[in-house]
């Protein structure tokens, strides 16, 4: 009983950027336990999944064949299905809309510790989660009881595993058929999700109070055209009604990785870093040296964005 499962994430055909991340989580957890790491994926196109998800963190991966899409009591009872068959001591799944729909379910259902949105965990004869609270101005941690534990993890906090590895693949037996579902997900509809979904861009131009005027989003606009950047902006720029939701980024936007986060007049407030914190480079420009955003940059250039972001476009184009 040193093992780790975890359940990957997909939607719409897409495996989601937090099952890669979950299993770099699982790894970490799984060689501190000194055990094997199980990836579990339910539903959809598993082989397809499952070739994806094969990367070197991981040792075995089992595919459940239940549907197409996510749905809570097909979820809740091939994982609890899974967990009596591998009996692991930790269950990881997504902090996201659909695990926090079943990871209580599946802990009450197993009588088992539950600990959710933790952004980093730990075992050293016991099990420690870190988690942020409000609006991610303090870190917590809290040392989970027992020898088994369920814990759901925040996307954007992991890097993704990636790389071709050689874990076993193995179908489990699981009659979805059997399962008394109370409610079944019929389809999908899209709210405000605009022209453009900034979660999937690789750069990303974001722009906070430092564009002062909602005119002046045209030089940023004309700084995307020469790039080839997504735009996006922190909370006040939506709350102005400057750009649509779909374009915010933050705690309560959306949370980004982008390969590239050009952050143009934003000063760095928790909330907005919660959501993009995740990228692999961040480059900050902003006039006050002092600006917290500066604290998680790669890159920083204190000066003025209109005179910085002109001498950008005009090296670009």
């Amino acid at each position: 009983m040193s093992d780790v499962l975890f359940v990957a994430e997909h939607r719409r055909g897409d495996l989601r950027d937090v099952s890669y991340e979950g299993i770099t989580a699982g790894r970490e957890l799984a060689d501190a336990l000194g055990g094997d790491l199980h990836v579990a994926v339910i539903s959809g196109s598993v082989e397809a999944f499952a070739e994806s998800l094969n990367t070197p963190a991981v040792d075995a991966i089992h595919t459940v064949e239940a549907g197409e899409e996510f749905d809570h009591d097909t979820y809740a009872a091939a994982t609890e299905a899974l967990h009596a068959e591998l009996d692991p001591a930790a269950l990881l799944l997504p902090n996201s809309v659909n695990g926090l729909d079943y990871a209580p379910a599946v802990a009450d259902s197993l009588g088992l510790p539950y600990a959710s949105d933790a952004v980093d965990v730990a075992y050293d004869d016991g099990l420690t989660v870190t988690r942020e609270m409000y609006g991610s101005k303090v870190e917590t941690t809290v040392d989970v009881a027992g020898d088994q534990f369920v814990v759901s993890i925040r996307s954007g906090e992991w890097p993704a595993a990636s790389g071709a590895g050689e874990a076993s693949l193995e179908a489990f037996e699981f009659d979805a058929d059997s399962v008394d579902d109370g409610a079944r997900v019929q389809g999908y509809e899209e709210v405000g999700s605009g022209d453009v979904d900034i979660s999937e861009a690789d750069f990303l131009v974001s722009i906070g109070r430092g564009i002062e005027e909602e005119e002046n989003l045209d030089l940023i606009r004309d700084l995307c055209d020469a790039t080839g950047a997504t735009l996006s902006s922190s909370r006040p720029i939506v709350d102005n009604g400057w750009l649509p939701k779909n374009r915010q980024v933050g705690q309560s936007g959306k949370q980004v990785t982008p390969d590239v986060y050009l952050a143009i007049g934003i000063s760095g407030a928790v909330q907005h870093v919660a959501g993009m914190k995740g990228a692999e480079t961040i480059i900050a420009i902003n006039t006050d040296p002092n600006a917290p955003i500066f604290d998680i940059a790669d890159y920083g250039i204190v000066g003025d964005l209109f005179d910085v972001v002109p001498a950008l476009i005009e090296e670009f184009e």
